[in-house]
């Protein structure tokens, strides 16, 4: 008896060709909804979700256009997963790592036609991505030593990256602002303590870099409006008793006077809490919680400012940037790390109030206020000043730069089709395609740009036969430019990231032969 079909009913399997168009096809379909959004003249998308309040952001970050896709081939979520990938590590380049994959499947898709197999075409890319890595290599510039020429590099970093984003008319002001934040870090990639605050009002142009820390509350009634010298109990526990709680509560009583007993002694308790709170000898004592008004009265008679509901990620980097450690028990003061900044006051943004720490511990801690006309703009500007953020952090550890504006990938392509050349066999038609797919990534700037990719790109290729060329693609006059003079810079990092985990994308979606999909499982009738 024949087995016509291995699997369950409703199980699919797609054998060979067919299983890998479809995997090219959904790959390419991903890499061509986001290749518009690449390069300087890129535009953006609107997302609108389904769920409830149908929620808009405008946005041209490759990684938040595609992690708000609901996909089903699988191919396309490996894409996804790449420029995921790409945006925790290096923060900037999900475009361009997904369109470099794209590409390379668009070119593998020509030769397995032609009958190359694809391992053929896997040993031929692994061999042009180690060459290409090592053309930037040779490439690379590196100041580290140089404080003032490396402050240079940085600001022209930031200014590339910003000027495919929403911040791009004001790149200088921002950049400036990025720049000086990261410098503040001193070498560390932690970007906790630089924190973001939006808010609506003003243009984008009104945003500033302030140093220190700014907690988006006001200050309660009758407290203290400044302090100076401040030691901060940073707590997250319940300051909220001091009353019983209808809701929930059960308690039997034979009297009214019984009610009030049991309130007397919540209120009892709380105030031995809030002494205990005041023996650790602070002046500002802010709470996750809510504190209801009779320890809030406690405090002000005290002289302690007290703030309560501070949100979440605010409280645990305000203890980070103050130096304290959150605490939710108070019986040995003498183990908990207070928190200290030379004044607290209140100031007003727009028509908002906010708390401001000024002089705190960590050195490095500063806070970037972005103004805007709009939450959807200041949404996305913030995401674009986190990409800048991310990339310069990584830039001050790996101090590697290279030019932008498709130079970068014109480098690699010379190098690799001269290897193409050296190489025998069907491995050299991988390795040419290798290059071709490269060049695609400024034949796209060019393009989003409308401009003549085809004339561009031949007259790319010839200044880059030059020894030393330093071209690449000047979108604003539309033609070929000299990067070094234009101040287009990118970090050495970002591009390696991109042309390795596009690479493996790549090898990995060629690898396939078949897909399987599962049957759904059957829900039961539950009645």
């Amino acid at each position: 008896m024949a087995v016509d079909n291995l699997f369950k009913d409703e199980a699919t399997e797609e054998k060979g060709e067919r299983a890998r168009m479809a995997s090219f096809i959904g790959a390419m379909a991903i890499a061509d909804l986001v290749k518009t959004t690449l390069g300087p003249k890129g535009m953006d998308k609107i997302l609108q979700s389904t769920g409830r309040g149908r929620n808009i952001s405008v946005t041209n970050d490759g990684a938040t256009i595609l992690k708000s896709l609901h996909i089903d081939n699988p191919a396309a979520k490996v894409l996804v997963d790449i420029s995921k990938v790409q945006d925790d590590e290096v923060g900037d380049g999900t475009t361009s790592v997904v369109v470099l994959a794209g590409e390379l499947l668009r070119e593998a898709e020509k030769l397995v036609a032609v009958k190359i197999h694809p391992m053929t075409i896997i040993s031929g890319y692994r061999m042009a991505a180690e060459c290409a890595q090592k053309a930037l290599l040779n490439k690379v510039m590196d100041n580290k030593d140089d404080a003032e020429k490396f402050k240079v590099d940085l600001m022209k970093i930031a200014m590339t990256t910003l000027s495919s984003k929403i911040l791009s008319q004001d790149k200088e002001h921002f950049a400036t602002l990025a720049v000086d934040a990261v410098m503040r870090l001193k070498g560390s990639t932690n970007l906790e303590s630089i924190q973001i605050i939006k808010k609506p009002g003003g243009s984008l142009r009104d945003s500033f870099l302030d140093e220190g820390f700014i907690l988006d509350k006001k200050i309660g009634i009758g407290q203290p409006k400044r302090i100076e010298n401040a030691n901060i109990l940073v707590a997250n526990t319940a300051m909220d008793t001091d009353k019983v709680k209808i809701y929930g509560a059960r308690v039997r009583v034979d009297s009214m006077a019984r009610v009030a007993q049991i309130e007397g002694a919540e209120k009892e308790k709380m105030k031995e809490k809030v002494q205990k709170i005041i023996a650790h000898g602070i002046n500002c004592f802010i709470n996750r919680q809510l504190i209801y008004n009779f320890p809030e009265e406690l405090f002000a008679d005290a002289g302690i400012l007290a703030i309560e509901h501070a949100d979440f990620d605010g409280i645990e980097r305000l203890a980070l940037v103050t130096g304290g450690e959150i605490a939710s028990t108070f019986d040995n003061p003498e183990s908990v790390k207070l928190g200290h900044c030379k004044l607290i006051e209140e100031i007003m943004i727009g028509e908002d109030k906010l708390i401001h720490f000024s002089g705190v511990e960590m050195g490095q801690a500063c806070t970037i206020v972005l103004r805007g006309a709009s939450n959807h703009v200041l949404d996305e500007a913030e995401r674009s000043l986190h990409d800048a953020l991310c990339v310069l952090s990584q830039t001050v550890v790996d101090s590697r730069v290279l030019l932008g504006g498709g130079w970068p990938e014109m480098v690699m392509a010379k190098e690799v089709d001269e290897l193409a050349r050296k190489t025998p066999g069907k491995k050299a038609h991988a390795i040419e395609a290798f290059s071709k797919a490269l060049q695609a990534i400024p034949t796209t700037i060019a393009d989003n740009a409308g401009l003549d990719s085809a004339e561009l790109i031949s007259q790319l290729r010839a200044e880059h036969h030059k020894e030393g060329s330093k071209a690449g693609i000047d979108v604003i006059t539309g033609a070929v430019g000299d990067m070094e003079k234009l101040g287009i810079s990118e970090a050495f990092k970002v591009k390696q990231a991109v042309l390795l985990s596009a690479t493996e994308a790549a090898e990995m979606i060629l690898r396939v032969d078949e897909i399987i999909t599962c049957a759904p499982r059957r829900r039961e009738d539950r009645m």
